[in-house]
C-alpha cells in the first residue's frame, strides 16, 4: 500500500480522535462541571438572577422592564402606567427593527453626542413628562428636581436600576395612584435602596422590578 496514503489515513484518524476527545472535554464535561459548580454555589446568579412574585417568575434583577398601559387605538408608543415606579428612558432600544423596548435581541445606547439636536429634544421632552407625571396635589415637581437618570437611557438601554433621587421623586405620585400613605411608599424606597458595591464602587441604586414587586405586596396588604 502507498506509504503516503497510510500516513495520511493515520493523521486523519489521529485528528478525528483528538476532535472527539476535545469535543467531549470542552463541549460536554467542562460545561457540565461549570454549570454544576455555579448552580451549587451561586444558584440565584446561575439561574439568571430571577425575581419571583405570587409563585411565578416575573423577571430578572439584571434586566429592566417597561411598566406601560396597553397600547390604545391609534397610539404608536404606549403611555406609562403611573401607579408603578418607572425606570430609565429606553431611547437606545427603540430605533431599530429587531429590538424595541426591552425585547432582548439587541441592546445598546443612542450613540449620540451631547449636542445632538434630537438627543436634546428627547431630554427636554423626558424632563417635561417627568415633571407633569409626578406633580401631584400638594407636591409639585420642579424641573431642577429631575435627576439625570430620569431623562437619559443607560449605555445598554437595559439598566434595571434608578437612582434613589428618582425613586423618591416618584414616591408621592405612586402613593396617590395606589391610595397609600406617602410615608409608607417613601419607606419602601429606602428599604430597597442599595449602597455602593463593596462600599466604594458605583452609586447607590434602587432596583425598579424589586421595588414594584414590594409595592404590589404593600398594596395588596393594605
Amino acid at each position: 500500500m502507498n506509504n503516503s496514503f497510510v500516513n495520511t489515513a493515520r493523521l486523519l484518524a489521529a485528528g478525528l480522535r483528538a476532535l472527539l476527545v476535545l469535543t467531549l472535554v470542552t463541549g460536554v464535561l467542562y460545561p457540565l462541571a461549570v454549570t454544576g459548580v455555579a448552580r451549587s454555589l451561586f444558584r440565584d446568579k446561575a439561574d439568571g438572577s430571577e425575581i419571583s412574585a405570587q409563585g411565578r417568575v416575573v423577571g430578572s434583577s439584571l434586566i429592566g422592564q417597561a411598566y406601560d398601559l396597553p397600547l390604545a387605538k391609534g397610539q404608536e408608543t404606549p403611555a406609562p402606567d403611573l401607579k408603578w415606579f418607572q425606570g430609565r428612558p429606553r431611547n437606545g432600544l427603540g430605533v431599530n427593527s429587531v429590538n424595541t423596548r426591552y425585547t432582548l435581541i439587541l441592546s445598546g445606547a443612542t450613540n449620540r453626542s451631547g449636542d445632538d439636536p434630537e438627543l436634546i429634544d428627547w431630554v427636554k421632552a423626558a424632563k417635561a413628562a417627568v415633571v407633569k407625571d409626578n406633580s401631584v396635589p400638594g407636591n409639585p415637581v420642579r424641573p431642577s428636581q429631575v435627576p439625570a437618570d430620569a431623562v437619559t437611557s443607560s449605555g445598554s438601554g437595559l439598566d434595571p436600576d434608578i437612582s434613589p433621587a428618582y425613586a423618591e421623586l416618584q414616591a408621592p405620585r405612586v402613593a396617590v395612584r395606589n391610595g397609600l400613605p406617602v410615608a409608607r411608599v417613601e419607606k419602601l424606597v429606602k428599604d430597597h435602596t442599595q449602597g455602593r458595591t463593596l462600599g466604594f464602587i458605583g452609586e447607590p441604586r434602587v432596583n425598579v422590578l424589586e421595588l414594584n414587586v414590594a409595592l404590589r405586596e404593600l398594596s395588596a396588604g393594605r
